[in-house]
Parts: C-alpha cells; structure tokens; sequence
C-alpha cells in the first residue's frame, strides 16, 4: 500500500466519523424539542458528546428569545470544517500524485 493509498483510507475514515458526528448533533438537536428526552440516559450521553462543541458557540452567540441560533451556526461550522478538509487532502493527494 503507498502513501496515497494510506492518506485515502485515513480521509475516508476521518469523513466517516465527522458525518456520524453530523447526524449524531441533528439528533441531540431534535431531542430537545421532545420533553424530557435529553434527561435520559441516551440524552445525557449526546450531551457529554455535543456540549463541549456547543459551548463556545453559546457563549459567543446570544438566544434570540426563545430560538438558540448558535445550534444552526455550529452545524454550518461542522460542515465547512468537512469541506474544508476534504478540499485540503485532495490537495495534498493532487501534489503527491504529480
């Protein structure tokens, strides 16, 4: 196996684990408007997961009443993170090719 086959697997595995991440936020997003749902066990494991990303973007940006628009800032983050790294190792696989 060469490098470039390497980095691919690694890149693909990398891919795999930022969308279960992506899917597993838009879970923890809907079980809040489900009462009591984030208090249970599977709940507070999605928070112990979720909240430490949550956080920062909290603290930055304020509830405008009753809406938290920081959930919908830190998706978009999470997903041009994901374009951003897969535009930066398809770079490097393009200079390893040349």
């Amino acid at each position: 196996m060469g490098l470039v086959e390497g980095l691919s697997i690694v890149f693909n595995i990398i891919m795999v684990l930022l969308q279960v991440y992506y899917y597993g936020m838009i879970v923890y997003f809907f079980m809040s408007w489900i009462p009591n749902a984030q208090s249970s066990k599977f709940g507070r494991f999605l928070q112990s997961i979720y909240e430490p990303f949550l956080s920062p973007f909290r603290k930055i940006i304020p509830p405008i009443g009753m809406i938290d628009i920081s959930s919908l800032v830190a998706i978009f983050v999470l997903i041009f993170f994901q374009k951003g790294l897969g535009a930066i190792f398809t770079l490097i696989i393009q200079q390893l090719l040349k």
